[in-house]
């Protein structure tokens, strides 16, 4: 029988399929798991929180939430996250490579979420309001930033010296004339720059 497993690997035979939709499993231990997205079974709970999941894998992501655990890793730079598809992701960085292509216009980017994000300048949604002003727009994380305008908030500080923004990578550019760091580097020269659109940009000169 482990043969006859083993050898769908190479066959890509999925002889296990669902009932309720059109998947197709090799194994009925997958099959199992698949069907608890249909009857909305999670067997999975988190000690911590009432997180519950279908699928194991995912309650280990989810643990590092609680624990800061960040097991991948970036070669290139010091980056480090708790998902793989986010190290994935930040490794595009390094490369400039831009796989996702709007159909409206000559817009690229490294992530599928950047697309679909994009995609609303086309479409004109803007569901997130400002409760103070007229202020619309279609991203959350520019709602956020906006509203800062009327507390005067600026939450990311800089522990080297009394530099305060409101946003996040500002500070990170300021953090950089402390420690000289210039995390993205040229994969085809020596090239190196604490700014990713720089990056993007020098990389041009190589096509």
């Amino acid at each position: 029988s482990h043969l006859i497993v083993h050898l769908r690997r190479h066959t890509g035979e999925k002889p296990f399929v669902c009932s309720e939709c059109n998947y197709k499993a090799a194994h009925m231990s997958h099959l199992k798991t698949h069907m608890r997205t249909h009857t909305i079974d999670k067997p999975f709970e988190c000690s911590v929180c009432n997180y519950k999941t279908s699928h194991t894998s995912d309650l280990k992501t989810h643990i590092r939430t609680h624990t800061g655990d960040k097991p991948f890793e970036c070669s290139r730079c010091n980056y480090k996250t708790a998902q793989i598809s986010n190290l994935k992701a930040h490794m595009l960085t390094h490369t400039g490579d831009k796989p996702f292509e709007c159909s409206e216009c000559n817009y690229k980017a490294a992530q599928m979420s950047n697309l679909k994000l994009h995609m609303k300048t086309h479409t004109g949604d803007k569901p997130f309001e400002c409760s103070e002003c007229k202020y619309k727009t279609a991203h959350i994380s520019d709602l956020k930033r906006h509203i800062r305008s009327h507390t005067g908030e600026k939450p990311f500080e800089c522990s080297e010296c009394n530099y305060k923004t409101t946003q996040k990578c500002a500070l990170k550019i300021h953090i950089e004339a402390h420690t000289g760091e210039k995390p993205f580097e040229c994969s085809l020269c020596s090239y190196k720059t604490t700014r990713k659109y720089n990056l993007t940009q020098h990389i041009q000169i190589h096509r």
